[in-house]
């Protein structure tokens, strides 16, 4: 027999009053973003997806079908490996990149898994949101061992 898990339901369970309230004709279909159209559309319709649903699917966005496949298929591979592995590309205050598991929302965990990185490795951003503030921080990306079709 397999072994029992039990879940501190204070930590993962939203309370009623923040748990979504979808109506059918709320949730019937998920937000498409076409990458194709004028910005001004663009930002219109990301910043009403992502207000009204907080997530959204882009289309038209130039991405090979055969690489798409490949991303999901490294994805799904590197979230499938123990927690211990993910956790050695673990972000944190210093390595703002990588793997993510414990973010919260309304003070609740979130049951969710996240891996962060950038195109440009390295990236320079603001250290600051101060705008008299002239220095930057550096960015870089971690990888997972072992699992070369992950890296772009």
């Amino acid at each position: 027999m397999g072994t029992v898990t039990e879940i501190d339901t204070a930590a993962f369970i939203q309370g009623p009053e923040n748990r979504p309230k979808p109506t059918i004709a709320e949730a019937h279909s998920i937000p498409l973003i076409d990458l194709s159209g004028p910005i001004d559309d663009l930002v219109r319709e990301i910043g009403s997806a992502c207000g009204e649903w907080g997530f959204f699917q882009v289309i038209n966005h130039g991405l090979p079908k055969e690489a798409h496949r490949k991303i999901e298929s490294a994805a799904k591979e590197f979230f499938a490996r123990p927690a211990e592995e993910k956790r050695r590309v673990r972000r944190d205050e210093v390595k703002v990149l990588g793997y993510y598991d414990t973010e919260h929302t309304k003070n609740v965990r979130d049951w969710k898994e996240v891996f962060d990185f950038t195109v440009d490795d390295p990236t320079l951003v603001p250290a600051s949101s101060d705008p008299d503030d002239s220095q930057v921080a550096t960015w870089t990306n971690q990888w997972p061992e072992n699992l070369p079709g992950f890296r772009y």
